[in-house]
C-alpha cells in the first residue's frame, strides 16, 4: 500500500516492474489515512506526503504481529517477516 494513486500504481506496473500477482492498495484519499494510523506517513521533509518502506504482518484478530520500518532505499529483508508468518502458523 502507499499514499499513490490507483492510476500510480497502474503506471508503475506497467512502465517499471510489471504486473504484479497481487492487488495493491491505494491509501490515497483521504490521503495517508491509514499511513498516519500506523506511524509510517512523513509529514514533514523529505519527501512529505509519502509513506516510509515498512512491512507489517497483521494476524486474523487484527493485531500487528511484525512491523519493520526501513530507509527508503534500502531492499528489505524478508526474513523477519516470514518468521512472523510461520509464527502464527504455528510451525
Amino acid at each position: 500500500m502507499s499514499t499513490d494513486s490507483v492510476y500510480s500504481h497502474i503506471a508503475w506496473q506497467k512502465y517499471e516492474v510489471g504486473k504484479l500477482s497481487y492487488p495493491m492498495g491505494s491509501d490515497f484519499f483521504p490521503h495517508g489515512a491509514v499511513a498516519r494510523q500506523y506511524g509510517i506517513l512523513r509529514e514533514d521533509g523529505p519527501i512529505p506526503g509519502i509513506n516510509e518502506r515498512a512491512a507489517f504482518v497483521v494476524d486474523k484478530e487484527g493485531k500487528v504481529a511484525f512491523s519493520q520500518v526501513y530507509e527508503l532505499g534500502e531492499v528489505p529483508d524478508n526474513e523477519g517477516v516470514f518468521e512472523a508468518l510461520q509464527r502464527l502458523q504455528g510451525k
